[in-house]
């Protein structure tokens, strides 16, 4: 997420790790299904892909996909959720910075998926999405997929009213040079109808 007043850190104030690792930590406990993103990503992947988790959190979504043999670098603006996926999983790479600025980060291109769920592209600082989404798309590989996860309403959204539209998402890959593949409603599968008020969208980076 942006370290420019993003929304997330409006929401949090930069201090939400431990209470977001509980919250999960109790919906798994009730048996709710917190590796639907994982899943979906890694039915897209072939073995040990590299994969950039943008906006990782406590590092819950990339630590599963290593588990599941990939090769994961997670990166986030917010020191309090990247001190949890630290002690969850030190082995792994996790990377403090702004997705806005993702290209000062230093990170080698060439990443086979970059994820953004959780509502990362939602609560961006105003007037960074393109910037990010154009950064996304050029860490990726040609062919590489750029798959998100975002609310579109306010029942989606831990937020009064929605900040974008998949018509405004739609143009941002666009622009970055990404061509939309797939749209769903859920991680579980569930078809996209317009006007639904939550889309996972795969794009692509064209292949060489």
């Amino acid at each position: 997420m942006s370290s420019q007043r993003d929304r997330w850190a409006e929401l949090t104030g930069g201090k939400a790790g431990e209470e977001y690792a509980r919250r999960f930590a109790r919906l798994a406990e009730s048996g709710h299904d917190v590796h639907g993103e994982a899943a979906f990503c890694d039915a897209l992947l072939k073995p040990a892909a590299r994969i950039l988790d943008a906006g990782c959190g406590t590092g819950g979504r990339a630590i599963r996909l290593a588990e599941l043999g990939h090769l994961c670098t997670g990166v986030d603006v917010d020191r309090s959720m990247l001190a949890v996926a630290r002690r969850e999983a030190p082995a792994q790479e996790w990377i403090q910075g702004d997705l806005a600025h993702l290209d000062s980060l230093g990170l080698d291109p060439g990443f086979d998926l970059a994820l953004a769920a959780g509502n990362v592209i939602p609560l961006l600082a105003p007037g960074t999405e393109p910037a990010v989404v154009r950064h996304l798309g050029a860490v990726l590989r040609p062919g590489g997929l750029l798959i998100t996860g975002m609310g579109l309403d306010a029942e989606h959204l831990p937020l009064p009213q929605p900040t974008v539209t998949v018509a405004d998402f739609d143009r941002w890959c666009s622009e970055a040079g990404l061509a939309l593949r797939q749209r769903l409603a859920t991680w579980a599968g569930e078809p996209y109808r317009p006007g639904g008020g939550y889309a996972v969208s795969v794009h692509a980076r064209p292949a060489a």
